[in-house]
């Protein structure tokens, strides 16, 4: 029988769990988290999701501070607002919202941000003590897959995880995450050759292409654990890059989609704030 992974459901407990640790903050007359939310332009997606990531500090307990930019701004007017941002003691985590528009390199922004405030865990000395299997602020989509695995006792250990998709922000972090807990992982991209023998041969599936139902139900091997990424529209709706109704004949775990990944990448964004907070708050108190 295949299990659904409800990350819709966890992810209420996660933030509401947030939630009562800030109140024992607050309770003690300090003040909230804080977030800064930083967006340039006007991309209905990004719009959408700074929503949610708004109404999730707000069910967290924690405040949010939007940063609008018109889409035309220059890079050094974006980099100004990071700067000020990283000089506000009163702001604990900077989230920028990508992507962002093609003639502001991403690169140069995000190693301005200042690494004890990047909640996305996309700065590189974040991403190099991630891959060294330091202690640091993890990406927040392959956190949040960390905890179904956590949260549903999902075996890793020794298993042979395939993750379709070679990102910064996703297959790459996810990948270090599951060789921590000694997974033998494999990653596969565009180049791949042989792609579905390899998947058929997995016992944990991570997709993040961004192709609609891209991975088939006959590619996944029977007791299989499927973690789709993925958010496509298609046909009036959205689907992931599995084919969720084949592969959930196949599959022992699967992540829907709506309602599986996303909902957890939103609860690692309020436990990343949260961390900063608690890192920020320590600082000050050195300072004094």
């Amino acid at each position: 029988m295949t299990t659904i992974l409800d990350g819709k459901s966890l992810s209420k407990r996660v933030i509401e769990e947030v939630a009562l640790d800030v109140i024992t903050y607050l309770e003690k007359g300090l003040r909230a988290p804080s977030l800064a939310v930083v967006m340039v332009g006007e991309d209905p997606a990004s719009a959408v999701y700074v929503r949610n990531k708004i109404r999730a500090c707000k069910n967290a307990k924690i405040d949010s501070h939007e940063y609008r930019l018109p889409a035309k701004s220059k890079e050094k007017e974006l980099l100004d607002v990071i700067k000020f941002l990283n000089n506000d003691s009163d702001i604990d985590a900077i989230l920028l919202q990508l992507p962002l528009p093609k003639h502001i390199k991403e690169a140069n922004i995000l190693r301005e941000i200042s690494p004890e405030k990047d909640v996305d865990g996309f700065h590189p000395l974040n991403t190099g003590n991630l891959f060294l299997g330091r202690d640091s602020i993890q990406p927040c989509t392959p956190r949040g897959i960390m905890m179904l695995f956590e949260a549903y006792d999902i075996p890793i250990s020794g298993r042979n995880a395939v993750v379709i998709g070679r990102s910064n922000i996703v297959g790459k972090p996810v990948a270090h995450l599951l060789l921590q807990k000694d997974a033998t992982v494999t990653i596969c991209h565009s180049k791949t050759e042989g792609l579905k023998s390899i998947v058929k041969n997995a016992d944990i599936v991570v997709s993040a292409v961004g192709k609609a139902n891209f991975v088939k139900g006959s590619w996944i091997k029977e007791g299989a654990t499927v973690i789709d990424v993925g958010m496509n529209e298609y046909d009036g709706g959205f689907v992931g890059d599995v084919d969720f109704e084949e592969a959930s004949e196949n599959a022992e775990f699967i992540t829907p989609v709506p309602g599986g990944v996303g909902p957890m990448t939103i609860a690692s964004l309020m436990l990343n704030t949260l961390s900063c907070y608690k890192r920020n708050l320590k600082n000050i108190k050195k300072q004094k």
